[in-house]
């Protein structure tokens, strides 16, 4: 079994919805043959709680006016460190950067199919990544 159709629009329109609040290492991958309960995941990280808090909203809101989806589940939102959306078709896990290091989901799930993301997203990810770099060379 892979991806549904359904499933990567969803995948699409929130890793669009992280790149727009900024999220960094944004990544998808296709766990249907892992998984039963479901298709993908979506992983994105970011420095704060606020901005984990913030691309949260922007995830759930424009999945819900652009996909008529909305989370049967949200966790972690009180903590701000690493909140869960279930879509039932995918789920999307945004870290604090700190938490995403130490659990490394990508490590866990590394053998499981990337999902391609727009190019707007993976756009966005690299110029983001060459900034961080220049930041820290300066």
């Amino acid at each position: 079994m892979t991806t549904t159709d359904r499933s990567v629009q969803l995948v699409r329109i929130a890793a669009e919805a992280a790149a727009d609040k900024l999220a960094d290492d944004i990544l998808a991958y296709d766990v249907s043959e892992q998984l039963v309960i479901t298709d993908a995941f979506v992983l994105c990280s970011a420095t704060n709680d606020r901005q984990v808090r913030a691309i949260v909203d922007e995830i759930e809101d424009r999945l819900r006016i652009e996909a008529d989806a909305k989370p049967v589940r949200r966790e972690g939102e009180r903590e701000g460190r690493w909140v869960l959306l279930d879509f039932i078709d995918i789920v999307v896990h945004v870290q604090h950067e700190e938490d995403r290091t130490f659990y490394a989901l990508e490590r866990l799930w590394k053998d499981c199919p990337s999902i391609s993301l727009p190019d707007s997203v993976t756009q966005v990810v690299a110029q983001r990544a060459r900034e961080a770099v220049t930041e820290v060379t300066e």
